[in-house]
């Protein structure tokens, strides 16, 4: 024997294993199981977004009957974070999460040429590969000396290259480069980081071995294909020669050789001209013949 009992729903239950699926730089995927197994009706939730950086909130619906519910925040900022809250219209017990958006990329080639009493930081456009980058946020630089164990803020620009000046002699730096800090250092961008050695002669850096490397490559490899190419054509110029003497050796050859007669033919005796017509043809000597030295 047995007996089915249902439970009376208590809708001021929370909605239960509130957790992140997916998150990305403009959007969150969340997902959440109903307060009750297998609700027979419609249930509407409220969702909260609270941006803890711009301090603004965001409150959206979603109605379903499903048990398991997946749901995508959009209009995110990157880098940004976000406390997420998911109750039931009836302002119910809540469930709450916090959500830290993808920042954005560190810009790309980043690279130092060393001038006289300076150098330059160049890097490409976040643009290129960021849609969500606008190029008037602009990108702010840092320097950190190892030998004094301090970081330093060089400033910012919406150009793609920034000058540095000052630099001490002997010092170790490392720059950083990303898109520009939002609201009092928040929402910032991936750092691109490179090294620059001072060795006191202001040329030498390993910082910047990256674009000389880039520099000579540019150089070296044209000659050594240049070379290559002219190797090449060398050797088909002294093949082509090489075939050409031995066709002319084997034209000739065919030509004052007799296979019938087994000798060799120096005059056919029809290109000596009218001066001899009975000029005899001169053939191998035979060993039966014997030789007479005079």
């Amino acid at each position: 024997d047995y007996v089915v009992v249902k439970m009376i729903p208590d809708n001021r239950l929370p909605p239960r294993h509130l957790h992140s699926v997916l998150t990305g730089k403009t959007f969150a995927v969340i997902k959440w199981e109903s307060p009750y197994d297998s609700p027979d009706q419609d249930m509407l939730y409220a969702v909260a977004v609270k941006d803890l950086v711009r301090k603004t909130d965001k409150i959206y619906k979603v109605k379903t009957r499903n048990s398991t519910v997946e749901y995508t925040i959009k209009k995110l900022e990157p880098g940004g974070k976000y406390h997420v809250i998911v109750q039931l219209g009836n302002m119910s017990k809540e469930s709450s999460m916090k959500i830290n958006t993808v920042p954005l990329s560190a810009p790309d080639a980043l690279k130092i040429i060393t001038e006289n009493d300076h150098i330059l930081l160049f890097w490409k456009s976040l643009a290129l590969k960021e849609s969500n980058f606008n190029e008037s946020r602009g990108y702010e630089i840092h320097m950190f000396d190892s030998l004094m164990n301090s970081t330093a803020y060089l400033g910012n620009t919406t150009e793609n290259f920034f000058k540095v000046s000052n630099l001490k002699i002997g010092h170790n730096y490392s720059f950083t480069v990303r898109a520009r800090c939002l609201y009092s250092g928040q929402m910032c961008g991936e750092p691109a980081t490179l090294l620059y050695d001072e060795l006191g002669t202001g040329e030498d850096s390993s910082a910047s071995k990256t674009g000389k490397s880039t520099d000579v490559a540019a150089i070296v490899v044209p000659i050594l294909f240049l070379l290559l190419v002219t190797l090449g054509i060398g050797f088909i110029v002294l093949y082509t020669r090489h075939r050409r003497l031995q066709s002319s050796f084997t034209a000739f050859a065919n030509s004052h050789y007799s296979s019938r007669l087994g000798s060799a033919i120096f005059s056919s005796g029809d290109d000596l001209g009218d001066e001899d017509d009975e000029a005899p043809m001169i053939t191998g000597f035979s060993d039966d013949v014997p030789m007479v030295i005079a």
